[in-house]
């Protein structure tokens, strides 16, 4: 993971979770030109952006599936 403001020069397509509601509270994902992802909180657009190459997000999403963080 690495954090940064510009993950790539070309513009990228966020998209949020169906399942999210209209609070402004979501987390918004795009899909890298490399196959990674580009993380954002969507209550702010234009600040910081955590991107990941493609295997550390295939390896985050099938440790939540698989229930490796348990909520507090």
């Amino acid at each position: 993971m690495k954090p940064t403001t510009q993950p790539g020069s070309s513009p990228l397509k966020w998209v949020k979770s169906s399942y999210s509601g209209n609070n402004g509270n979501c987390v918004e994902v795009a899909v890298l030109p490399d196959g990674g992802r580009a993380l954002r909180d969507s209550k702010d657009p234009s600040g910081p952006v955590l991107t990941f190459a493609a295997d550390e997000f295939n390896a985050f999403v099938a440790g939540a599936v698989d229930g490796e963080f348990p909520q507090a």
